[in-house]
Parts: structure tokens; C-alpha cells; sequence
């Protein structure tokens, strides 16, 4: 809704605009029934057999998959591999209920816009899920218990997302510990604890839980092999992604690290790829992450808070889209392109990124990472114009002794 209306700026009347929620629903329904057709096909075209249940090991070489009716059929394998992924975390004072505390899950399936909404958790969840309420007309207020929004992520881009966050009217409390969350109302009160040390009271039509999520290990037998699991409930793995259990390998959510879907696709490619006798290998610093908010966030590489931390010596260079002739023509000017290269060497150690295809541009970055590139590299080659990815090109410029051509 929000969003549409940016059309007149461009000439476009948006005169009677108006919200068919049921329309929108049954799109993204569709979209994904399409894909896990897509999915089914591939598993098909491939002659790979699927099981539907829950499944749990019975011993080293078999396990149980048991249906929705209760019937079972036992399997027998040489090597399996654990994938089952996730679920939304929550609070111990503050279970999801799915009615009034709710996940992403129902946040995704619900009747009717709500008009407010709460959401504990400034992350990548809380975020995309506030940007998208918000764009709908919800009052969105999002309570983080740290300073900063995505906090684990570059502060630069926390602090550029929080600004765009606050623009598009939600409210942003950071640096506030949730101490309650009260059900028995028609509304949801959330009780916070602000930096100072005073109470505040929240209130919305539902609350979604965004701190977190845990692996999903629930009743899989791992005691019958002996997988072993830390102290959080992630399966622990060696170098080479195998379990305690010889042949029993684990990739994805269930492991921890990025809980990135791309990141699971690239250990499951590895587990293949060794299984069938080859030397694969990953690196996870060249595992890109995004956050689908509107302008996008995106990061590969190291932080600039990490290298600090590390002690390593690095320098900087940043572009604004202000400064980008496609960014301005597009009205799309709100973001920002930081470069972060090794002070001696120009290595590019990391890339961080805010703005409108931030998605898609950081694919750049990531070779530019992956084939441990200079700055003065990627700033020799030619970029298109007018594009978004010029702003890659300025960036590295900047970061060799503030060479931008454009700023």
C-alpha cells in the first residue's frame, strides 16, 4: 500500500487504491504451492523416493518413518543425513500459543491486518515482518533488547535499517528487556523495561515472537546413535559435517550458525559431493546474508565490529545511493554501500550493504570475497550505468585513498 503510492512521483495515479488482504493471501499461497510442486518434480526427475512422516533412527542402519495416521514403514540406509531444520523460539514467561503469541508461521496465515501489532525481537524476522505490517497500515511496535536493530549484524546497516524502519512509521524500542506479556485482554500488553530502568506498556492485537530460533531434534532417536547434541540442542558436527555417529551427517538450521537457507543447500552440496568421493570444501565467510525488508540488507565477509574485535587492520569505503543516477530516476535514493579491505594488502575482508536490490547486488561481493579480490580490483572494472551496482564500483574507489569518482 505504502509502497504503491510512491507511483505518483512517477507519474502513475494510485487514485482509490485500496488493500484486497484475501487476494494477497491466496498469491502467496500460490507462489508457494508452486514451489514445493517445483520441489516434488525435482524429486521425481531425479528418481529420488520421498517419505512423509516423522522420522527417527531405530539404529545405526535403519530408521522409523511414521504418517500423520499413525502407520509406519521402516528404512534402511548406509548414510543419512539430518536436515530437519527449525522452529521460532520464544520466551519462558511468554509461550507461543499461535492464538495471541504467534510466530512468523501465523503471522504469514492471518485473516485480517491487524492494527497494531507487537513484535519482541529486532532481527532478520522482526524486521522483514514489521517492514511488511507496516507497509499494510498496522501500527507496528518492535521491542529489542539490544542497542540496535539486526544487532548481530554490521552496525552501520543496523542503524541505516532502524532510520528507514522509523520512516515508515513503526516504533522502535531498543536497549528494552520484555518482562511480561499479558493474554487475558482482547489486547496482547507487553510490559518492557526501558535503558533507564522505568516500565512501559505495549499493546497490540497479537504479539510475534522473534528472538530466535532453536533446531528442531524433537523425538528423532538421536540417543539410539549416539548423535550428540551442545548445550542449545544443535547437533554437533566435525569439520566434515559427520556426527559423533560414523555415516550420520547433519547440515542446515540443526547445526546452528547461519540460519540461512542457502547456507543448509551449501552443506547439503558438500555432503553430496563427498559421499560420492570428491574434496568439497566452504567457505562460510562467503555465505551472503539479507534481510527482505524495503530498501534490502545485505553482508558477506566480516563485519566492521568483528574486525575491530579481531585487531586486524583495515580500511573503509562507503557510497551513498543518493550519489547514483538509477537510484535518484528510480526514487530509490535511501541506502548506502560499505566496503570494508585490508589495510596493507587491499583485500576485500567484507561488504555491507543497504538499499533497493541489495539482494542481488551482494552477489558481486561475494566472488569479489570468495576469490579474495582488492578493492582496487573490482573498482578497475567497468560497471554499467545507470545501475545500482555502480555503487560497488564507488565503494572500492573510496576505499583506496578516497578515490570516488562520483562523490
Amino acid at each position: 500500500m505504502q509502497a504503491a503510492k510512491h507511483f505518483e512521483t512517477h507519474g502513475i495515479g494510485v487514485s482509490g487504491l485500496k488493500l484486497e488482504w484475501d487476494t494477497m493471501r491466496g498469491r502467496k499461497d500460490a507462489v508457494v504451492s508452486d514451489n514445493t510442486k517445483g520441489v516434488a518434480y525435482l524429486m521425481k526427475k531425479n528418481k529420488i523416493d520421498v517419505f512423509y512422516g516423522h522420522g527417527s533412527f531405530l539404529g545405526a542402519e535403519s530408521l522409523r518413518v511414521t504418517k500423520d495416521d499413525g502407520s509406519s514403514q521402516d528404512i534402511s540406509f548406509a548414510k543419512a543425513i539430518i536436515a530437519t531444520g527449525s522452529k521460532p523460539a520464544d520466551l519462558p514467561f511468554a509461550k507461543i500459543d499461535k492464538t495471541k503469541i504467534i510466530s512468523s508461521t501465523e503471522a504469514l496465515t492471518l485473516k485480517s491486518v491487524p492494527k497494531e501489532l507487537v513484535i519482541i525481537g529486532a532481527g532478520v524476522i522482526g524486521c522483514e515482518m514489521g517492514s511488511v505490517y507496516a507497509r499494510l497500515g498496522t501500527k507496528v511496535k518492535i521491542v529489542e533488547f539490544m542497542n540496535s536493530a539486526i544487532p548481530t549484524m554490521d552496525s552501520t546497516m543496523g542503524k541505516e535499517l532502524g532510520r528507514s524502519l522509523k520512516g515508515i512509521g513503526i516504533e522502535l524500542y531498543l536497549g528494552h528487556k520484555v518482562k511480561a506479556v499479558d493474554t487475558k485482554g482482547k489486547k496482547v500488553k507487553v510490559t518492557a523495561e526501558t535503558p533507564s530502568g522505568e516500565e512501559i506498556e505495549l499493546t497490540g492485537d497479537y504479539c510475534m515472537m522473534a528472538v530466535g530460533r532453536k533446531p528442531y531434534t524433537d523425538k528423532l532417536g538421536l540417543e539410539t546413535v549416539k548423535v550428540s547434541t551442545d548445550a542449545r540442542g544443535f547437533i554437533k558436527v566435525n569439520e566434515h559435517l559427520e556426527t559423533a555417529h560414523p555415516g550420520i551427517y547433519a547440515i542446515g538450521d540443526v547445526i546452528g550458525g547461519a540460519m540461512l537457507a542457502h547456507k543448509a543447500e551449501e552443506e547439503g552440496v558438500y555432503v553430496a559431493e563427498l559421499l560420492a568421493g570428491q574434496k568439497p570444501h566452504i567457505n562460510y565467510r562467503a555465505i551472503p546474508w539479507v534481510v527482505y525488508t524495503w530498501p534490502e540488507v545485505a553482508g558477506v565477509g566480516y563485519t566492521e565490529e568483528e574486525l575491530k574485535q579481531s585487531g586486524r587492520a583495515y580500511k573503509t569505503g562507503s557510497f551513498p545511493y543518493k550519489a547514483l543516477g538509477r537510484a535518484r530516476a528510480a526514487n530509490e535514493s535511501e541506502g548506502v554501500v560499505k566496503v570494508l579491505a585490508d589495510k596493507e594488502t587491499d583485500e576485500i575482508l567484507g561488504v555491507n550493504m543497504f538499499g533497493a536490490r541489495a539482494a542481488d547486488m551482494i552477489a558481486e561481493a561475494v566472488v569479489a570475497v570468495e576469490y579474495r579480490a582488492s578493492a582496487e580490483d573490482i573498482a578497475r572494472i567497468s560497471h554499467a550505468h545507470p545501475t545500482f551496482t555502480e555503487a560497488m564500483k564507488e565503494a572500492c574507489l573510496a576505499a583506496t585513498e578516497n578515490r570516488s569518482i562520483h562523490l
